[in-house]
């Protein structure tokens, strides 16, 4: 969200492993990075999270300390796992997702019935549907495509729903949101209508979470410290400047200007910012918990537990509810951002949202506040990270940035998509989680995000 003087506009501005098969639920192993070092992302870091974060956690999900590291290592699992099945079922994955109040529990959905075995095999609970992923992806791909030329005010949100294998459509309107339905070429039983009132808005209003201020005025919130080619700044919400704008902090002092920005069908940005500033690898906790370390962006499964920062609102906990959403705000629709039942408010736009020390994306828009709850949408950050060329800064100096690696050449700063193969020292390896390179994340020693092919 971000806050604007004047008339207040709310916007809520979401080593090798082939040879040994994949590891079950809870005894996911990673190949040690030496003799007592744990690899660079591992179940081990993904524990290691400070306890008044883990307090925080307690008040938002009804979790203990305990129970909510336990889940953070749950949720590492599972991310292992259900990436290299998704590998393993190919055309026949159907989407997984995690449950339980530790996200003890990973289900994995394939249209194929003798695949069950091969998902149970790695302690996974398998559930036989009617329609891949793949198929339930084009489905909405043409929702995608008739909204560009079809009002979809009464019909805002529409998503993939891996859980029940199905498109929903909310709307406020169902017969309206059948004539959406109709334009996208799509018949009555392609497409769920589950009528809701809900209505997003962008939230208009160098450590993730703190405010900014656009030409002196409007209010938003830094998703994440980022460099261009040695160049520092930040990404934020599109909807929250356009480039050329500039930009001051939390203190009012000059800051830099926005260098690209994309809004509506995305909701990115990113600020550049003046030699005054330094990018540090936190997350303002507004002392509900300590700064949160940056060490990543791997995506989380749809289930797992998130916490969002903002200038308005602070440090708030949810879980993810869906990914691949879009959803239709005044100025038109974005695409491809995930849904959450965390709260936020105006001024929170272009926020972080992070899960244990993985960077998930910046806050878009939703409905509700954090009196009564609601729905909030975040952009994923790995997008815009590789449209504009950035690096997520994670501490250090990482070097120039992303430029373009050798074809199929392993290179730190690039973003990875589940199924891409590189090479590294002469190796062939399959990304299992999507994220960016790191340094020192090299495929050979991190195989919670590479297996070997």
């Amino acid at each position: 969200m971000s806050n604007r003087r004047g008339p207040r506009v709310a916007v809520l501005s979401v080593g090798a492993l082939c040879a040994v098969g994949i590891p079950g639920i809870g005894t996911a192993q990673a190949a040690p990075a030496g003799p007592s070092h744990p690899a660079p992302f591992s179940a081990a870091t993904a524990a290691n999270v400070p306890s008044d974060m883990l307090r925080a956690m307690q008040r938002d999900l009804g979790l203990t300390p305990a129970q909510a590291k336990q889940s953070l290592v749950n949720q590492f699992d599972a991310g292992v796992t259900a990436g290299k099945l998704r590998l393993r079922l190919g055309g026949s994955f159907a989407g997984s997702w995690v449950s339980g109040k530790t996200s003890e529990t990973l289900t994995v959905a394939t249209t194929d019935a003798a695949a069950a075995r091969t998902i149970t095999a790695q302690g996974a609970r398998a559930k036989v549907v009617g329609h891949s992923l793949a198929s339930l992806d084009a489905v909405k791909a043409k929702l995608d495509r008739a909204s560009k030329s079809h009002a979809t005010t009464s019909s805002p949100v529409w998503y993939v729903d891996v859980s029940t294998n199905q498109v929903v459509l909310l709307s406020s309107s169902p017969a309206k949101a059948r004539a959406f339905v109709k334009s996208a070429g799509l018949g009555a039983s392609d497409v769920t209508i589950k009528r809701s009132d809900i209505k997003p808005r962008p939230l208009y209003d160098l450590r993730g979470g703190d405010a900014y201020y656009m030409n002196g005025q409007g209010r938003c919130s830094i998703g994440f410290p980022v460099k261009q080619n040695g160049r520092a700044g930040f990404v934020s919400a599109g909807h929250c400047g356009r480039p050329g704008t500039s930009t001051s902090g939390s203190n009012q002092a000059q800051q830099g200007s926005f260098q690209g920005s994309t809004f509506p069908g995305s909701d990115y940005s990113w600020v550049a910012v003046n030699s005054s500033w330094t990018p540090t690898a936190k997350v303002n906790g507004y002392g509900t918990v300590a700064d949160r370390d940056v060490s990543g962006s791997t995506v989380a499964q749809q289930g797992s537990q998130v916490c969002r920062s903002g200038s308005t609102t602070g440090w708030h906990c949810g879980s993810i509810q869906q990914l691949n959403t879009s959803v239709t705000y005044q100025e038109g629709t974005v695409y491809e951002v995930t849904q959450t039942n965390v709260c936020a408010e105006p001024g929170d736009s272009g926020g972080s949202f992070i899960s244990g020390t993985q960077a998930q994306g910046m806050t878009s828009g939703g409905d509700g506040d954090c009196s009564r709850g609601g729905t909030t949408f975040f952009q994923p950050v790995n997008e815009a990270l590789s449209v504009y060329g950035l690096t997520l800064f994670t501490g250090g100096d990482h070097g120039p940035g992303p430029g373009e690696p050798p074809t199929g050449t392993w290179a730190a700063g690039t973003v990875y998509k589940s199924g891409d193969v590189v090479t590294y020292n002469g190796a062939s390896y399959r990304c299992i989680q999507g994220h960016q390179a790191q340094p020192g994340w090299t495929p050979a020693n991190v195989p919670a995000l590479w297996e070997q092919v």
